[in-house]
């Protein structure tokens, strides 16, 4: 079915440091032509980390499209499309709590928009916590907080948490400690 669509131009209206956006042009089955928005995203890797009781370590941050502060798991957008999300993963568990590990484990990969987005982010599981220190951006300010999955969950459920790669993140670590 994807060869009954036939793009005919990308076109790059606006490079950001984050996302670039771009006007497509694409051809229909029908033959009719369509302009689409298109965002470009490099990538981004997330963690969920476990301490050896089994509650998650979490960041709240200020998130400006949303304007207000979220509760979400650490997570960071790759260095270049070809940074391992691995690397990235544990760069920005270190980054944001403060801690590291050397037991990643690959939990799931989500595509954030698929209408407008190519946003992927690989997303793994960290054990094995050794406490270090933040290394936030000048312009992060992330306080970090534990909760068990159970009052994730409930977070979840009640609409406290609404930040996609969390939610999804939070309910396959659940499942996965399930069958374990």
């Amino acid at each position: 079915m994807a060869e009954e669509f036939k793009r005919l131009k990308r076109e790059l209206v606006y490079h950001g440091a984050i996302v670039d956006f771009y006007k497509d042009t694409v051809q229909v089955p029908n033959g009719n032509v369509a302009e689409w928005d298109f965002i470009g995203h490099k990538g981004a890797a997330a963690v969920v980390p476990v301490r050896e009781d089994g509650k998650l370590l979490m960041v709240r941050q200020y998130r400006n499209a949303l304007d207000r502060y979220t509760l979400e798991i650490p997570a960071g957008g790759l260095n270049g499309a070809s940074e391992p999300t691995l690397d990235a993963a544990a760069r920005e568990l270190e980054e944001e709590t403060g801690y590291r590990s050397g037991n990643l484990e690959w939990l799931i990969t989500i595509r954030t928009t698929v209408a407008f987005c190519n946003e992927k982010i690989d997303i793994y599981v960290a054990r094995d916590l050794v406490k270090g220190e933040q290394h936030l951006d000048e312009d992060e300010f992330i306080n970090v907080e534990v909760y068990s999955v159970d009052e994730l969950c409930d977070m979840i459920f009640s609409g406290e948490i609404e930040d996609s790669k969390t939610v999804a993140a939070i309910m396959s670590y659940k499942e996965k400690i399930k069958k374990v």
